[in-house]
């Protein structure tokens, strides 16, 4: 027995789509669906670290995300001077366990593709163009009409998730005051690992490499509102702040010519505190949790959310007040931590304060290393 037969889940991002490939794997009845038209449409490149690359083993998608991705174990600190001068190499924590790289940068739609392939092997009906319109005990009503009737309903659909808004939940999301340009392009052969420079005109400039032939590339700005700008005024602004940076760098904006690969967001963040589930309906990844990108944690706490709910539901034989009681024991104070501590390092540059960026990367590192 398992706690649950039959589960819908909202949301084919990272903590959906490993749910439902844990849940399918283990015989649960699972309907992925997903507002968007498809995987993995748009987006650039995303960094995983090696806590995260330990759940894609789990999911059984490891050898093809390796394969399709790229592996490295050291970050770069860079000065913002006129040669992009290294001035440290740091080792990164393999958090995944020592038989794993400590990080991997893979393009989003590549991901999103393997992730999606992976839930339908295993045997999760997928659903494209589909949303969530009215949640009731136990029957969920879909936007195309139809009516469907499941022991769980897993909302997984990111910051601003509708499955949230129709449990009336408040997320309090709010911007942190900063804002980020990221493109995707073609990798130089220097650029092998994250660099990141921190200070110059912009709070910071980096690069993952995504690939044997791509990377993603972005500069964090004070948030302002650039909706306004065309495509091409968006690269022009991108590479103008880019300028500011050398080294690899002085390759990559050369590189930065294709306006539909440029895109700006502000960075936003929440925490919703637990229970993160109403009734047979839980709030997981960002729809619970949301952190910006200045430790690379944010897809691997949704994939820890993931491999955590799944064990419990496939492990219990009744969705009760115990299963949910382990589940906030196992990932609240986790993903709060980290997203405390991604808003601290915005915080210190914004504050323009030196505060201790090494030893904050380390105690999150042995915080994610033991599974969650």
């Amino acid at each position: 027995m398992t706690a649950v037969n039959t589960v819908l889940v909202v949301g084919a991002g990272l903590a959906g789509t490993g749910t439902a490939i844990l849940l399918a794997s283990g015989g649960v009845a699972v309907d992925l669906v997903e507002s968007s038209a498809g995987a993995g449409t748009e987006g650039s490149g995303i960094t995983l670290q090696g806590n995260a690359l330990r759940v894609l083993r789990e999911l059984g998608v490891w050898d093809a995300v390796r394969a399709e991705g790229y592996c490295f174990d050291s970050l770069g600190l860079r000065a913002p001077d006129a040669a992009g001068t290294l001035l440290a190499e740091i080792p990164d924590a393999r958090t995944g366990g020592p038989d794993l790289p400590a990080t991997l940068g893979i393009p989003r739609p590549t991901l999103a593709r393997i992730f999606v392939d992976r839930a339908r092997e295993a045997g999760a009906k997928v659903c494209f163009g589909l949303s969530v319109a009215g949640l009731a005990e136990g029957e969920v009503t879909f936007s195309d009409g139809s009516i469907g009737h499941y022991d769980l309903v897993v909302g997984a659909d990111g910051i601003r998730s509708a499955t949230r808004g129709l449990l009336g939940i408040d997320a309090r999301t709010r911007a942190t005051g900063m804002g980020i340009w990221r493109a995707f392009g073609p990798r130089p052969a220097s650029v092998t690992r994250t660099d990141l420079y921190y200070g110059g005109p912009s709070y910071i400039a980096g690069y993952c490499p995504t690939g044997e032939d791509s990377l993603y590339a972005y500069v964090v700005e004070a948030a302002r509102n650039r909706g306004s700008l065309t495509p091409a005024e968006r690269l022009a602004t991108l590479r103008t702040l880019a300028s500011a940076y050398h080294g690899p760098w002085d390759e990559i904006r050369e590189t930065l010519v294709d306006p539909a690969r440029v895109n700006y967001t502000w960075f936003e963040t929440h925490v919703l505190p637990p229970p993160w589930h109403r009734g047979r309906v839980v709030l997981i990844g960002d729809a619970a949790h949301a952190c910006p990108p200045t430790l690379a944690q944010g897809g691997a706490q949704a994939l820890e959310d993931a491999t955590v709910l799944a064990e419990l539901l496939l492990a219990a034989d009744a969705l009760d007040d115990g299963l949910w009681t382990a589940f906030t024991d196992r990932r609240f104070g986790r993903a709060k931590a980290v997203v405390d501590a991604s808003n601290r390092l915005g915080q210190w540059l914004l504050d323009h304060e030196q505060g201790d960026v090494p030893g904050l990367m380390h105690e999150i590192a042995a915080l994610v290393t033991p599974p969650a």
